[in-house]
């Protein structure tokens, strides 16, 4: 078994990048998820009910994170402050309170245009801090950037094909946004993985991930239809809680350090 993708989703809900490898530390992979676009209260936005964040393509230059559409041009804020910033408090889910660092008024006018509604970007910086709130083998210490709830999700390919087969057309793996994909296992073997190593990094699972509205987007092109949803609710529905539909593990990193890259083997200890 082996790491056979990898992705970073600088913004959270916007546009994601495969790359080649993906430095970590305590928060997960280094430039994952280090952005969020809220609303005036501070409120976090998601492709949930604004779709229209699936455009927004991000890329990651050594200082900048680079916005861009088709449509509305491109715009760039540095990946750390480098003046003062005014903090505001965020929310993401139950985690609130969260102190971030505001990116400033054109960026906010920018993602305001193009998402048609008050948006602004903001960014962690030395005042965050996020612990593990949901439950799932989180320990003291364990934090997140501004992820839904946990740090990592992997999907495998099996599981991926697992579906496929079962739908009229297939999907690609942007629909499911997983931070890593495995190759040479079963399908779902990932839902039975307690503790595993990659790239020299220690990895605990922390439960299924319930999959939402998110996944019927085409990342694309925004359109949203009525798979994977429907077929995957007859066959991966939670035994706990049938109203979840799972696909993906989520992952808690017990190194808090070092390097993950393609082609990495998955040792399961």
């Amino acid at each position: 078994m082996h790491v056979s993708g990898l992705f970073l989703y600088p913004v959270k809900s916007l546009r994601g990048l495969a790359v080649t490898s993906a430095e970590i530390d305590a928060l997960g992979f280094v430039g994952d998820r280090r952005f969020m676009v809220v609303d005036e209260q501070g409120q976090f936005l998601t492709q949930r009910t604004l779709p229209r964040m699936a455009l927004i393509e991000t890329a990651l230059s050594a200082r900048e994170l680079i916005l861009h559409t088709d449509q509305g041009g491109s715009c760039a804020v540095p990946l750390q402050a480098t003046a003062p910033t005014r903090i505001i408090p965020v929310r993401v889910w139950k985690s609130e309170g969260l102190l971030a660092e505001d990116c400033g008024a054109e960026v906010a006018a920018w993602l305001s245009d193009f998402l048609r509604g008050p948006s602004r970007l903001v960014r962690i910086g030395t005042q965050f801090t996020r612990p593990i709130l949901k439950p799932g083998n989180a320990q003291p210490g364990d934090i997140v950037n501004f992820a839904d709830g946990y740090p990592f999700l992997v999907i495998s390919e099996a599981s991926l094909a697992d579906l496929n087969a079962r739908l009229t057309a297939p999907l690609p793996m942007n629909r499911f946004r997983p931070s890593f994909m495995v190759a040479g296992c079963e399908a779902f073997a990932e839902d039975t993985w307690t503790r595993f190593q990659a790239g020299g990094i220690t990895f605990r699972t922390a439960g299924p991930c319930a999959r939402c509205v998110v996944t019927t987007t085409d990342q694309l092109t925004a359109e949203r239809g009525k798979e994977p949803l429907r077929t995957l609710a007859t066959y991966r529905r939670d035994p706990e809680d049938p109203t979840d539909v799972n696909f993906g593990q989520n992952l808690i990193h017990e190194t808090k350090s070092g390097t993950l890259r393609l082609g990495d083997r998955i040792v399961l200890i």
